[in-house]
């Protein structure tokens, strides 16, 4: 049960770092395309796009920490 709370609460936590980002970066005037082999992206801020890297890390570390938590004892 403990680590449905974990989970839960670092994904709430995710999705606000998320909107706070999305919120923030709406008035950015530089804008860049990424290059992913033979597509590229819509041009976004590269603060938005350091943002969604930071972001997505703080997700997959607390997902990963919380899974390696080793079972309570009885």
């Amino acid at each position: 049960m403990t680590k449905l709370k974990l989970l839960t609460i670092n994904l709430a936590s995710g999705i606000l770092l998320l909107l706070v980002l999305c919120l923030g970066s709406q008035n950015l005037k530089d804008r860049h395309n990424l290059k992913l082999g033979v597509a590229t992206t819509a041009p976004l801020p590269s603060g938005f796009l350091i943002g969604i890297s930071i972001v997505i890390g703080v997700i997959s570390g607390g997902f990963t920490t919380t899974l390696l938590i080793p079972p309570p004892r009885s």
